[in-house]
């Protein structure tokens, strides 16, 4: 396994460091392994650092050698480790500033398929609930959807187990490292996922299935995705916060109604009277908010005519994803690339007709 590697995973561990604090920290020193290089002088002057992180950085013996632990697990279990500069990183969730630096992959799905669609809900599905699931995930066979869920119980596992069976690539993403499948009952479902599909966590492994790791997991989730579709719901529960987290990122969100009496339908319902979600009645719906009835196979094809992207400008481009608007930051984390050459390669993009520059360092895809 490539040295970087070790020091992209090595940099999850630095106490005091977190997701976003982490992407600036290698934007400053240039890489995840240039930041244990750097002197400790320099570190002490970046804002906000703390003295026992500076420690950490400075003296990463123990740190190293869990991330030895790591990587043996990662090799001996086919695992990929994806960092955020990782060109296979899901450039959707990527977009979001709270994104995991390093996510672990166990499967063969495309993570940037071109329309990805989350479904979550109840641990307590209905029959009314899982006849919803299977028509909707049926009726995305022809759409060429990855479809992205939690591997719960309930409308999770209705919505892998109808994806497998017609055929559909589908997603669980953890909330625990991959050395074990939470819940054991889904065992047989999980594997079953690998010959189409996969695994997805931000979790090392020896990290187990506790409580405060589903709502990071549900981010994921959100930010992964195009579109989030709410089955069932109460009003409380790690549905409504993804739903939450999607809104928050900009993403469309969909909810089934229910009978106004039915416990797990309120959630739904709320959302749906909040204008916090579209009214899902069925795949139609879908389709018709996501403008995905359009020819976009003919409509990338006559952009691809009109302008060649140089490897550097698709790196920008691909920063944008489905989003029309991408902060000037994001563009600098996404690409990798300096600042100064970031912005001549902008301009020229802005020249052609190709972006538009915003106001508060943002820009937007013409």
């Amino acid at each position: 396994m490539e040295k970087q590697i070790l020091y992209q995973i090595a940099i999850t561990l630095i106490p005091g460091i977190g997701d976003v604090s982490g992407k600036r920290l290698v934007a400053y020193c240039g890489s995840a392994e240039a930041v244990f290089k750097e002197k400790r002088k320099t570190l002490e002057k970046i804002h906000n650092i703390k003295e026992f992180t500076v420690d950490a950085i400075c003296r990463p013996k123990d740190i190293l050698k869990r991330v030895e632990q790591e990587v043996e697990f990662i090799e001996s279990n086919n695992i990929r480790p994806l960092f955020y500069q990782d060109p296979d990183y899901p450039r959707r969730l990527l977009q979001c500033d709270d994104s995991p630096m390093m996510l672990y992959f166990k499967g063969n799905a495309n993570l940037n398929a071109q329309r990805v669609v989350a479904i979550v809900g109840t641990r307590n599905i209905t029959d009314y609930g899982k006849e919803c699931c299977s028509l909707l995930v049926s009726d995305l066979v022809d759409d060429g959807v990855l479809v992205v869920s939690g591997l719960a119980y309930g409308v999770d596992t209705m919505a892998h187990r109808t994806s497998v069976n017609v055929g559909i690539s589908t997603v669980g993403v953890l909330g625990n490292g991959l050395q074990q499948i939470y819940p054991a009952a889904n065992k047989k479902l999980a594997l079953e996922m690998l010959a189409n599909g996969g695994l997805l966590t931000e979790c090392m492994s020896g990290t187990l299935p506790d409580r405060e790791n589903f709502p990071r997991r549900n981010r994921i989730i959100a930010g992964m995705a195009d579109a989030v579709v709410v089955i069932e719901s109460a009003l409380k529960g790690g549905s409504l916060i993804t739903a939450d987290l999607a809104n928050s990122y900009s993403r469309d969100v969909f909810a089934y109604p229910g009978r106004v009496m039915d416990l797990y339908s309120q959630g739904c319902n709320y959302l749906i009277r909040t204008n916090r979600a579209h009214l899902m009645e069925s795949v139609a719906n879908l389709r018709y908010v996501m403008r995905w009835e359009r020819d976009s196979t003919k409509e990338e094809r006559q952009t691809t005519i009109f302008r060649e992207f140089s490897e550097e400008e698709k790196k920008i481009m691909d920063c944008f994803g489905n989003k029309g608007i991408v902060n000037l930051d994001d563009l600098i984390i996404g690409t990798g690339l300096p600042t100064t050459k970031l912005a001549s390669l902008l301009l020229n993009l802005e020249f052609d007709g190709i972006v538009m520059a915003l106001p508060g360092r943002r820009y937007q895809r013409c």
